[in-house]
């Protein structure tokens, strides 16, 4: 799964990368998958939107075991 997880985030990162962000992939605990947002991502208003509307509907539909996404 989590090989599944980390080609699915890398085909995400460079719509993050445009802005001036990144992801990066820290753990995978009971199908919940831990993300760190970097850059302008990390401090920007809108990254829980991000991190629920975009990553965690992406993540899920590449790898359907995928229950949750949360920031860490």
């Amino acid at each position: 799964m989590k090989e599944q997880v980390e080609k699915a985030i890398q085909d995400i990162r460079p719509a993050l990368q445009a802005d001036g962000g990144d992801i990066e992939l820290v753990d995978i605990v009971d199908n919940v998958v831990q993300v760190r947002l970097k850059g302008a991502c990390a401090g920007c208003p809108m990254s829980q939107m991000t991190i629920q509307m975009g990553v965690e509907n992406y993540l899920k539909e590449k790898v359907p075991a995928v229950e949750r996404v949360e920031a860490v």
